[in-house]
C-alpha cells in the first residue's frame, strides 16, 4: 500500500483553506467526544445485554476503545460471545443509523475491540501473573497520545481495572504511576466485588463515581443507579413513570425494530441497571463528565467520603462521587427527594431517546424524528448582582425535520452552589415566560449564608413535537456576586 502526503503548499489557496477547515472540524467533533471503555459482566443478569444494545445505539456520541466482558455469577464465567454477538447485530443496522447521525463505529472496529478478563471472582484476579487481554487493552488505552481522559464505566466487577491499576503500580515510577491514573475516569455500577474498594483505597487520586456495597445487605437499594427503572426492585421508590421501563413498552419501541431490537432480552429484574454510566457521557447538552455535581441522565453525585454502611464491603477511607439527593415533583403530583429521583426526573427522555434511535435502525431519513437543536443567544456563562434581571434567550434553536418546538427554562437547584430554595411554592426559581423562547427572571435577595453569593444553574429544555417527543438541552451559570 503506497502512503500519499500532500504538501500543504502547493494547493491553492481555496482547496487550502476547505482542507484546513475540514480539519478543524474533524478534530472539534473528535474533541466533543468522550473516550470510553466499558467492562461488562455480561451473560448473566440479561441487563448487561440490554444496556450494551442502548450504547450501540449511542456509538456515535463515544470514541469507544474497549468492550471488555468481566466474570459473571457463582462460577465467575466469562462471556465475550454476547459482546460478539450485539454488535454484528449492530452491524446489520449501522449504516442506516449513519443515514440518521454521523460518526457511527463499524462493526468490524468494535469487535476488535472486544476483549477478556479471567474468570476469577475479585481480588483472586489482582497480583502477579493476573494479567488477562482485558486489563493489558486497558493500560494500551490509557497510554495512547490523546489529552482527553479514558472513562472506564464498570457494569459489574472492576479487577480487570485492578490489575491494571497493580502492574502500572508494580513496572512504573511513582510519576509515570501518578500520570496513568490522571488519565483515568470511573464511573462503577455499585460493588460487586472486593476490588472495587481496594482500587479506591489504594489509589487515592483516581477519579470515582460509585454507590459503594454490594447488593447483600440492601446496597443496591441505597444506589443511584437504580433510579434507571428499579421502581418495583431493589429501589422501591415511587414518582417516576413506570410505564416507560415495563416489558410491554420495551416490546413495542425497542424489541420490535429489527435485528439489533431482536437481541435485547427480557428483563428479569428490571431495565439496563448498568446504562446510568454510560448515560452521564452522552453529548445531550445537560451534562458535564468533569462536573458530576451538575447532573444529568445519568444521574447526580458530590464528593464526600461517606459513613460506613452494612452493605458496605469496608470502610470507605477517601472521597469519591457519590450519593445526592435531588427534590422532583413526581409523576404522581407528589415532591420526591432522593438520589434515585437525579436519574428518574429525565426518565421520558431518555425512553423517547431510546425508542428514536431504535428507529433509526430500519427507518429512512424522512420517516424518523431527530433531536432538536437547542441555541442559546447569549454566552452560557453570565455574571449577576443581587436585584438585577437576567434575560434568557434560545430564539436561534432549531430542529431538523421542521416540528415544532416546546421549551422550558427551569432552575437545577441543587446543581448550584446558590441556596435559595421556597419551601411554600415548591420552586426554587421563579422564572418569567419559562416556557417560552425568551424568559428572564430577577436574582432576590437570599436569606442564608454565604449572604446571597454563589452559582445558579438554569436548564433549557427544548423539546420537538414530532413521534417520539425529543429532547436535548443547554445549561446556562448565572454567578451572582456581590
Amino acid at each position: 500500500m503506497k502512503t500519499f502526503r500532500i504538501k500543504m503548499q502547493k494547493i491553492n489557496k481555496p482547496i487550502r483553506l476547505m482542507l484546513m477547515l475540514l480539519l478543524l472540524a474533524v478534530a472539534a467533533r473528535a474533541s466533543e467526544k468522550n473516550r470510553l471503555l466499558v467492562l461488562t459482566d455480561i451473560g448473566g443478569d440479561p441487563d448487561d445485554q440490554m444496556s450494551m444494545v442502548r450504547l450501540m445505539t449511542y456509538a456515535n456520541h463515544f470514541d469507544i476503545e474497549g468492550l471488555v466482558a468481566t466474570p459473571h455469577g457463582s462460577g465467575h464465567e466469562v462471556s465475550p460471545k454476547y459482546l460478539q454477538s450485539i454488535v454484528a447485530n449492530y452491524g446489520k443496522v449501522r449504516d442506516n443509523l449513519e443515514l440518521h447521525e454521523p460518526g457511527y463505529p463499524t462493526a468490524a472496529y468494535l469487535q476488535e475491540r472486544i476483549s477478556q478478563g479471567l474468570p476469577l471472582d475479585g481480588m483472586q484476579g489482582v497480583g502477579k501473573g493476573k494479567d488477562s487481554p482485558g486489563s493489558e487493552l486497558l493500560i494500551r488505552a490509557a497510554d495512547r497520545k490523546d489529552e482527553r481522559p479514558l472513562w472506564v464505566t464498570v457494569w459489574g466487577g472492576p479487577n480487570v481495572l485492578a490489575q491494571a491499576l497493580w502492574k502500572v503500580r508494580a513496572t512504573r515510577s511513582p510519576k509515570e504511576l501518578a500520570k496513568f491514573v490522571s488519565k483515568l475516569r470511573v464511573y462503577a455500577i455499585s460493588d460487586q466485588d472486593d476490588s472495587g474498594p481496594w482500587i479506591r483505597k489504594e489509589f487515592p487520586e483516581l477519579f470515582y463515581i460509585v454507590t459503594p456495597g454490594i447488593n447483600a445487605g440492601g446496597g443496591f437499594h441505597h444506589a443511584t443507579w437504580i433510579g434507571i427503572g428499579g421502581d418495583k426492585f431493589h429501589g422501591r421508590f415511587d414518582g417516576a413513570d413506570f410505564s416507560l421501563v415495563t416489558n410491554e413498552w420495551l416490546d413495542k419501541n425497542i424489541r420490535s425494530k429489527g435485528p439489533l431490537g431482536a437481541v435485547y432480552p427480557r428483563w428479569e429484574f428490571m431495565m439496563e441497571g448498568d446504562t446510568p454510566a454510560f448515560f452521564y457521557l452522552i453529548n445531550n447538552g445537560l451534562s458535564n463528565p468533569e462536573h458530576p455535581d451538575w447532573g444529568g441522565w445519568g444521574g447526580r453525585y458530590e464528593l464526600y467520603t461517606p459513613r460506613k454502611e452494612k452493605w458496605f464491603l469496608e470502610p470507605e477511607t477517601r472521597p469519591i462521587w457519590t450519593n445526592v439527593q435531588d427534590e422532583v415533583l413526581g409523576n404522581d403530583g407528589e415532591w420526591h427527594t432522593t438520589n434515585h429521583a437525579t436519574i428518574w426526573r429525565w426518565r421520558s427522555a431518555y425512553q423517547n431517546d431510546f425508542a428514536a434511535r431504535m428507529d433509526w435502525t430500519i427507518k429512512p431519513y424522512k420517516e424518523a424524528n431527530h433531536p432538536p437543536v437547542p441555541k442559546l443567544d447569549h454566552p452560557k456563562e453570565i455574571t449577576a448582582r443581587q436585584g438585577e434581571r437576567v434575560n434568557l434567550s434560545a430564539v436561534s434553536s432549531t430542529d431538523p425535520d421542521g416540528d415544532a418546538l416546546s421549551y422550558e427554562w427551569f432552575c437545577y437547584g441543587e446543581a448550584g452552589t446558590r441556596a435559595m430554595s421556597n419551601a411554600s411554592t415548591g420552586k426554587v426559581l421563579d422564572i418569567e415566560n419559562f416556557d417560552q423562547p425568551k424568559a428572564s427572571f430577577i436574582v432576590k435577595t437570599s436569606r442564608v449564608m454565604p449572604p446571597g453569593t454563589g452559582t445558579i444553574h438554569i436548564i433549557l429544555a427544548v423539546t420537538d413535537h414530532g413521534t417520539p417527543r425529543l429532547t436535548r438541552y443547554q445549561r446556562v451559570i448565572v454567578n451572582v456576586v456581590e
